[in-house]
């Protein structure tokens, strides 16, 4: 028996029906979730990264936007 490992979007309408297809078939033997990352561990990401720009003021803000 091979083991095959596949990503649906359970989210939408073909993904919910191929997996219920799937269970109704007694193929699928489990159902793992997929980890979201959350806004703060992106955000921590975004800081380590280097993708985060800090600024004193809103008027050196706006400086950096050219307003």
């Amino acid at each position: 028996m091979a083991t095959y490992t596949i990503s649906l979007d359970e989210r939408t309408a073909s993904g919910k029906a191929l997996i219920a297809y799937l269970q109704s078939l007694d193929v699928v033997l489990s159902v793992v979730p997929s980890r979201a990352k959350s806004s703060f561990q992106s955000s921590q990401e975004d800081i380590k990264a280097g993708r985060v720009e800090t600024f004193s003021s809103s008027a050196e803000l706006f400086k950096s936007l050219g307003i």
